[in-house]
Order: structure tokens, then C-alpha cells, then sequence
């Protein structure tokens, strides 16, 4: 069973060898089981485990609670996260299930019905566009089929038939949350039960780009029935800082998502979508990369700053001399110091060129059916290279409600 469990696998990064975990919905679903167990067949676990859906074992001690409501027809057990060598800010929380009979139709009755919601600690979804609709807990819909199956087993093996409800809790799940994206993807009160595959991998890209999916179906919902559904993408906080302190005016109708280092990923998702125009801006460390096809911007991935630099200022006439000193420079800035002292020409000329191939780039990724404007900069040298239609496209973004009527 050892090398089954969840928990004894392990995935590489680099040259590190990290230890994976189990999901807060695989621990729900655990804290279900044994408060099902103990409520209908009277069995009191003193350690719980589930197979989850990537077909691990998710596994972990029980921790039995008074149930607040103090009857006899209600359970409340928990179970602490694992997330392994995640950084992960719900790691080692108590997440608990009770468990209540609401009906009880009789021995000789059939058919079961679970109940399942979020108590303190769960979040409650306010927008439009996430896996469960408006005013429901934030339990996703694979962690409710979870829960459901280890409630129905336990049901199926004690003869029972009626009404089961199952409230999930997470005493510190409203601390929690203030250190996630939660409420800025309109869940409130607290964290999210959420896990499409039971198992938490460190540093999983998978769980990286459905967080990003999960801000891209918000973005989208709130534009759906618009005929122009505009979408700005940014690396991080680099972006968003730019964003905030030159074009506030764009930023109080339409929604930004950032994308780390999954540029592509986002593209191709906010493309498929159905978003109608996109504005990609950041730091043209990371913006710089897409002239060279470069669309995962991960140092690990890539990194051709300089050999994209050198290789357009090779272009625009340097010569060899400044083409090594940019191959041995650190920093973007650091490559533009070298242009702009050896000549405006050669700095603008070299911009331009790394411009167009951006450009290029996109308009292969995105296709003709949407509208794109690129901008980088740094905090050095301001903006740098910007697509040819920056200043219409952003009177779009800014007019987009208005436009609604004429487009």
C-alpha cells in the first residue's frame, strides 16, 4: 500500500525531488467517510483513506470532535491537509465533515439523497463563471462527487436509504483565504474546496493554469452577452503596477488575469473562449521572450533575452563588439544601456525589429479572429516596444460599454 499512497509520491523539480500531497477535496471526502462510518455502521476509524481520482491513496488519522449539534443522528470527524512539498498556504489545516441523517425512509425502503454545502470556513461563490453557480459553497464539482461517493458506500453497506447531509467546514478557512486569489475571483468567507485529481503536485503547472482558468471564467462571464469582450493579460505584478499607475481609466471596466509565465496557455484559452480583444503588457524581460516563439516565459524553460537582443541589434547594424556585450549582459536594462550608449538609432532600430517578431508571433498564436495590442516595459526605461495599433485599441478598451451599441 506504501507505494500507493499519495503522500510516497514524488515529482522532479530541477534537481530537487519533492514530495507530492492530497487535495483539500480528497480531505473532505475523507472526513466524510469517517463521519459516515462512525454515524451509520458505528465503526470508529482511527485512520481514514480514500483512492482517489488519479487513483492514489489519499490516507490520514481522523480527528474526532464534539458535534456542535450534540445528537445522535449527526457526526462530525476531520482530517488534517497534507500538501506535501507544495507551497501551498492550506497546508496543515483541519478540515472537517458533519455528517446528519435528515430522513431516514426505513429498512425497507431504497434510495439515498446527499445533501452537501460549505459551513464556516467555506467559501461562497458571488460571480458568475466558476465551477458552481452563484450563492453556493465552494466545493467543486469533483470534490462533491467525492464526498457523495464515500457518503453513498458507507449508506449502501449500512442498508441505510433517506437523507444524508454533508457539511463540509474549515475552521480556518476565512484566515486562509486572505492570502489566496479568492476574492478577487468572487469567493468570500473562505477557501475553496477544490482538486480535480485528488493529489497535489509541488509546483504543479496543471494547478497553476487552472487557477488561471478559473480567473478567465469570471473575466468571460462578465462580458459574455457583449459584442466587444475585451480581456487584458499580464505576467504579475510588474504589469499590474504598470497598468495601475498609467491606464486606471481601463482598469474600471475591464478584467485583468494574470498569467505567470503561461502566456501561451492563457492566449490559447482566453482565444477559445471567446474573448474579442487582447491587451498583453508586462516587463520586457517577459514580453521580450515571444520575439523569440517563446510562449512558457520560465527561466527554466528559456531564457534568450540576450540572444534575442544581440541577435535584432546584429540586425539593425551593430557590431560585433556590442553584440557580445549584450550576449554578456544580465538584464534587460542592462542590454538597453548598451544600445542607447552606443547610439539612439541602433536603440530604437533594435526595438523595432524585436517589435515586429513579437507581432509575428502573436498574431500566429491568437489567429485572425481577435484582436490583439502587445506593450513592454521596465521600470528604467518605460515603455519600449508596443504593437503598431496601441492607441486605437486602447480607446476601444476604454470605450468598450459604449461601443457595445455600434460595433
Amino acid at each position: 500500500m506504501t507505494n500507493l499512497l499519495a503522500t510516497a509520491q514524488y515529482v522532479l523539480s530541477g534537481n530537487k525531488k519533492l514530495r507530492c500531497g492530497f487535495t483539500t477535496g480528497s480531505a473532505a471526502a475523507m472526513a466524510c467517510k469517517a463521519a459516515c462510518r462512525l454515524l451509520l455502521l458505528k465503526e470508529k476509524l482511527t485512520d481514514v483513506s480514500i483512492i482517489t481520482p488519479k487513483g492514489f491513496i489519499a490516507s490520514a488519522p481522523v480527528i474526532y470532535s464534539k458535534n456542535p449539534a450534540n445528537s445522535a443522528k449527526s457526526v462530525r470527524c476531520g482530517v488534517k491537509k497534507d500538501a506535501g512539498d507544495d507551497a501551498d498556504a492550506t497546508n496543515g489545516i483541519e478540515i472537517f465533515a458533519t455528517v446528519s441523517v435528515i430522513e431516514h425512509n426505513g429498512e425497507n425502503s431504497s434510495g439515498v439523497k446527499v445533501i452537501i454545502d460549505g459551513g464556516q470556513g467555506v467559501g461562497r461563490v458571488t460571480k458568475d463563471g466558476l465551477d458552481q453557480a452563484v450563492g453556493e459553497a465552494a466545493i467543486n464539482s469533483t470534490p462533491r462527487a467525492m464526498i457523495e461517493k464515500e457518503a453513498l458506500s458507507a449508506c449502501f453497506e449500512a442498508h441505510f436509504s433517506g437523507t444524508l447531509k454533508v457539511v463540509i467546514d474549515i475552521p480556518r478557512g476565512e484566515e486562509i483565504a486572505k492570502k489566496t486569489f479568492n476574492a478577487h475571483l468572487g469567493i468570500t468567507g473562505g477557501i475553496s474546496v477544490i482538486g480535480t485529481t485528488g493529489v497535489v503536485e509541488p509546483m504543479s503547472v496543471e494547478a497553476l493554469i487552472g487557477a488561471i482558468e478559473a480567473e478567465l471564467n469570471v473575466a468571460f462571464a462578465a462580458v459574455r452577452e457583449k459584442t466587444v469582450r475585451p480581456l487584458i493579460i499580464t505576467p504579475g505584478e510588474y504589469g499590474d503596477f504598470f497598468l495601475k499607475n498609467n491606464f486606471s481609466h481601463i482598469l474600471q471596466s475591464v478584467s485583468v488575469v494574470k498569467c505567470s509565465n503561461y502566456i501561451g496557455d492563457t492566449l490559447d484559452r482566453a482565444v477559445n473562449k471567446g474573448f474579442s480583444h487582447l491587451f498583453i503588457i508586462g516587463h520586457a524581460g517577459k514580453i521580450a521572450k515571444i520575439a523569440g516563439g517563446i510562449f512558457n516565459t520560465h527561466s527554466s524553460v528559456a531564457d534568450c533575452r540576450a540572444e534575442i537582443f544581440a541577435s535584432h541589434a546584429a540586425l539593425s547594424g551593430a557590431s560585433t563588439s556590442v553584440v557580445q556585450k549584450i550576449m554578456n549582459a544580465a538584464t534587460v536594462d542592462a542590454m538597453l544601456d548598451i544600445l542607447q550608449n552606443e547610439s539612439q538609432e541602433l536603440y530604437d532600430s533594435t526595438l523595432q525589429s524585436i517589435s515586429e517578431k513579437i507581432a509575428q508571433h502573436l498574431a500566429r498564436r491568437i489567429g485572425e479572429n481577435t484582436a490583439f495590442a502587445y506593450l513592454s516595459f521596465t521600470h528604467q526605461h518605460g515603455t519600449l516596444f508596443s504593437s503598431d495599433n496601441l492607441a486605437s485599441f486602447l480607446e476601444t478598451l476604454k470605450n468598450f460599454e459604449l461601443l457595445q451599441k455600434t460595433y
